[in-house]
């Protein structure tokens, strides 16, 4: 077979291009670091719009039934973003005020109750191991050894250690206020550039496929289209299922410690599916916040709630997370958990939270590419 020089070139360019990578790799990831440090902003803009638009197309389908006439569309489009927004802000402030007070009240409670705990404690020992034989100590020997100590040297190594103590306090201190006032201005921004999509978002779309369509191949276009779509339908069912999950759980999780007679039955119903938006593994988050806060009531419930939240949890795991999320995505239940524990062992929560969707996406590809290459044989 003959080669033709076109693919020779291609070939040798490629070489030279893997070689450039990996020989000055410590320069590309410093530069690609920065490169997605300054489109941070940017990048978590589109998370946010992509998020709140689910929300803000169901307002404006159910805005044209309402509203026949289209007449001011860009006003009708920004009072359904701001309903979108608003209603987001809503339900984290909501969770917030039913978590928040409660926690608060039980780290009170547990501070106000230590002192307590701590001398029926000392009692308790007392009672059963004669702790106090141990605490006969012979002072005067330990005052004579005090007394031979250089105290003067102690105490300058002391101030040192203070003094560079308090350097390296600044120091944390001036991180965590850059780090504060850096966040601040990249979700400020963010939240920004999200509105400016949202609000031209049919504009952007015809503009982006007009540049792929200039610049493509027509089959390549197609094929771009036509993935970006499974994408998007993916991501979205995804989304819309585990949030309909999470209620789920959160209702039943509710329910159950109201039948069992739990205290914070509502508070803790609503951290859980609030967790629970971390696929699989996030209800148990939520447990030892909610396991804590019954144990400064009554530890033996506390003990109670975690056998009922894990037979809950392996009922919602097996049974009703595959089939919410796992057929609105059209994934089957067993990759939802592999897509799961294994988006979770290489990139943590954010693995477990974009596993599922991705894995979904590929299976959705890769199934429609076999069916058709089946039917064309």
């Amino acid at each position: 077979m003959e080669l033709k020089w076109k693919t020779c070139l291609k070939a040798g360019i490629t070489v030279i291009f893997i070689y450039i990578f990996i020989r000055y790799w410590e320069i590309l990831s410093g530069f690609l670091g920065l490169a997605l440090g300054a489109v941070k902003p940017l990048l978590l803009g589109c998370v946010i719009a992509y998020i709140v638009n689910i929300l803000m197309t169901f307002y404006e389908k159910h805005s044209k039934k309402l509203v026949a006439s289209a007449r001011f569309p860009l006003l009708r489009r920004a009072a359904c973003m701001l309903l979108a927004y608003l209603s987001i802000i809503l339900i984290a402030i909501l969770i917030v005020c039913m978590i928040m007070p409660e926690l608060i009240n039980c780290f009170k409670l547990l501070i106000r109750e230590m002192p307590g705990v701590l001398q029926d404690t000392y009692i308790w020992l007392e009672e059963n191991f004669d702790i106090s034989s141990y605490s006969s100590l012979d002072f005067e020997t330990y005052l004579m050894e005090l007394k031979n100590f250089d105290w003067q040297s102690i105490l300058q190594r002391a101030g040192t250690s203070i003094i560079s103590g308090l350097g390296d306090a600044m120091g944390i201190a001036a991180g965590i206020v850059s780090a504060t006032v850096s966040w601040t201005v990249t979700i400020i921004v963010a939240i920004i550039f999200s509105i400016y999509i949202l609000l031209g978002k049919d504009r952007i779309t015809r503009q982006v496929k007009a540049i792929i369509n200039r610049y493509a191949k027509k089959e390549t276009a197609a094929r771009i289209f036509y993935v970006a779509d499974v994408f998007n339908s993916t991501f979205h069912s995804f989304i819309v299922g585990q949030c309909t999950e999470a209620v789920i759980l959160g209702c039943l999780c509710m329910l159950g410690m109201f039948i069992l007679r739990l205290p914070y039955a509502a508070m803790i119903g609503c951290l859980i599916g609030f967790t629970a938006l971390i696929p699989i593994a996030g209800a148990y988050i939520g447990a030892a916040v909610g396991a804590f806060m019954i144990f400064t009531i009554a530890p033996f419930k506390a003990l109670v709630f975690l056998i009922f939240l894990v037979i809950l949890q392996q009922t919602e795991g097996n049974l009703i997370y595959p089939k919410v999320v796992g057929s609105s995505i059209g994934l089957p239940g067993i990759w939802v958990l592999a897509a799961v524990a294994i988006g979770g062992g290489m990139f943590g929560i954010l693995g477990m939270l974009i596993g599922v969707p991705f894995a979904a996406t590929i299976y959705q590809l890769l199934k429609n590419d076999v069916y058709k290459t089946q039917s064309k044989a």
